[in-house]
């Protein structure tokens, strides 16, 4: 067992000798091989990680890692399954979707935890706090995931050069371990630390993404005649290193997973060419594509009382679901079933 960013995990041999060989300073990874950086510790001055360079006056890796047989004095405790639904552009639906698959995965009975890094606007965490008030309002018992607050931490108990939101996100997370066999964690619409040390803990990343290639842009750049993908984009670039980073640690592969928002329901020229792009992407720097939820009213309606679509039925709705809620709640089983998350079998 390793200590990787709070976190006791297994080594996997071969991802760690395989990336040795690899470079940590590709083009994929301009901008973001410093801040990603996180849960360190420091190390002596002057001495580096192997592959990694020097970060400032002292070095700080991910690999800075201590071998471990027991977690929390048991050995073989299982470590819940981080799932991070992030991209660094707003509006593409990363609360909307965090909400519902939380919430599906907690009908299906799972025990889920959730965390906001939207530390200003804390969408998901308002999604939850009015699903609690409805339950009280209505004395009804939907089933609700756990959310936590990042937890405060003492500037007097962080280590020379630690960041206090690094140590906060990793006591949030140890913490939902020991009880929580899933955690969620919704990522800003903005390029943060916290986000970028998310995504090295992700090992489900869920990317929502507006069918449009205004959003196709933040994944990579592409020729506006041919449609050939020129460049990998700011986002891309720092998936890529989270991946470097995580595979130098003997982890598991990031499963990386786009998701079509907003999707037209005609075959359009702009969605079969969105279609196209994102196959190609996707084959060339790893990650699958599913389909979304289309543009939906309900979605709307839902959020000030903290419904989902699988509540409708159980506050009465039941003989008044339409044709686009029902198409809705078929859009949402197809999504968690892509997500080919492990242990889950969609049955709602």
């Amino acid at each position: 067992m390793f200590l990787f960013a709070g976190r006791l995990v297994p080594k996997k041999d071969h991802l760690g000798r395989g990336c040795q060989k690899q470079r940590l300073d590709t083009p994929w990874q301009v901008g973001a091989s410093t801040a990603i950086r996180m849960f360190v510790r420091p190390t002596a001055v002057g001495t580096a990680t192997p592959g990694l360079p020097l970060a400032s006056s002292t070095t700080y890796s991910a690999l800075n890692i201590s071998r471990h047989s027991e977690r929390d004095g048991q050995k073989g405790s299982p470590m819940a399954h981080i799932v991070v639904v992030g991209n660094e552009k707003g509006g593409s639906g990363k609360s909307t979707t965090s909400m519902h698959v939380a919430t599906s995965l907690v009908r299906m009975g799972h025990k889920v935890g959730t965390l906001d890094l939207d530390l200003r606007q804390k969408s998901l965490a308002r999604y939850i706090e009015n699903r609690r008030a409805f339950n009280d309002r209505h004395g009804a018992s939907l089933p609700c995931p756990d959310y936590r607050d990042l937890p405060e931490v003492a500037p007097a108990s962080l280590g020379p050069g630690e960041n206090a939101n690094d140590r906060r996100l990793s006591q949030a997370v140890v913490g939902m371990e020991e009880t929580c066999d899933f955690i969620l964690i919704d990522c800003p619409g903005s390029h943060t630390r916290l986000s970028q040390v998310a995504h090295s803990l992700a090992d489900t990343l869920v990317t929502p993404l507006n069918d449009s290639f205004v959003d196709f842009d933040l994944l990579a750049r592409a020729d506006p005649e041919t449609n050939k993908i020129l460049g990998p984009s700011v986002y891309s670039e720092m998936v890529w290193n989270a991946r470097q980073l995580r595979a130098q640690a003997g982890l598991d592969p990031i499963d990386w997973v786009v998701v079509r928002n907003r999707l037209g329901a005609q075959a359009m020229h702009n969605k079969r060419k969105m279609g196209e792009a994102l196959g190609d992407l996707g084959r060339r720097i790893g990650f699958r594509v599913t389909a979304g939820f289309s543009e939906r009213v309900i979605f709307r309606e839902l959020f000030p009382r903290g419904l989902t679509l699988l509540d409708l039925r159980d506050i009465g709705v039941k003989g008044q679901m339409n044709i686009s809620n029902i198409a809705a709640r078929q859009e949402l089983r197809d999504l968690v079933r892509e997500l080919r998350l492990p242990g889950v079998t969609v049955d709602f």
